[in-house]
């Protein structure tokens, strides 16, 4: 059994278009606020039957509580462009992303959405945020804002030595490939699928590359 745990943008099978859904559970924890409220969730949601954690970006820091919480037990991980920003702290890359992030929270805790939003969207979609887009936007600021940043979880790579892990990258952002270094140090596999940037799950590869991990460790 797959069981698939979606990142910050779209919920449960949706976020997995590309998926067979016959082999398939899809967590939804898009509704749950806080990172242990949606790991919680994970958790609760998780296939009866033996199961390999397939997570998308946020997706990684919610499966590794879950699994830090013992409410997870997955056979194996495969970690698609895992947001798992604790593990690479000091990297340039990463420092990178949180100081305008950071800045960004204050804004948005201080009442300023707009001004969250003019940080945030260049960063995480490469377009400008404006005053002509913003009753479009508007609904999609709030959400990211309300988002527990991935950072500040005090994540261990640790958790790599004791569950088969695969880590797939785009080769496109180098926060994910500095967090894909670390993971590697720790003794997973890692991948780079490129040409689909942080939406791995999409390229033509991505499921032959996770069964042959699969296959080759065996539970």
């Amino acid at each position: 059994m797959r069981y698939y745990v979606h990142g910050a943008g779209r919920s449960g099978a949706q976020a997995w278009p590309e998926q067979a859904a016959e082999t398939a559970v899809f967590a939804d924890h898009g509704s749950a606020g806080s990172a242990a409220e949606k790991a919680a969730a994970v958790g609760q949601q998780a296939p009866a039957t033996p199961y390999a954690v397939v997570a998308h970006s946020l997706g990684a820091v919610i499966t590794v509580l879950a699994m830090r919480g013992h409410n997870l037990s997955p056979s194996h991980l495969v970690l698609v462009e895992p947001a798992l920003y604790d593990i690479a702290r000091g990297n340039p890359a990463i420092e990178a992303h949180i100081e305008p992030m950071t800045r960004a929270r204050d804004r948005a805790k201080k009442g300023d959405l707009f001004g969250y939003w003019q940080i945030v969207k260049p960063m995480l979609f490469g377009k400008t945020a404006t005053g002509d887009a913003w009753d479009k936007d508007q609904e999609i600021a709030a959400r990211f804002a309300s988002l527990e940043a991935p950072w500040g979880h005090q994540i261990d790579p640790a958790f790599a030595r004791s569950v088969p892990t695969l880590v797939l990258t785009g080769g496109w952002n180098d926060e994910y490939e500095a967090i894909a270094t670390v993971l590697a140090q720790a003794g997973a596999s890692t991948v780079v699928l490129t040409g689909k940037d942080h939406r791995v799950q999409d390229h033509p590869d991505f499921h032959a590359t996770v069964e042959a991990f699969l296959a080759s460790n065996r539970w």
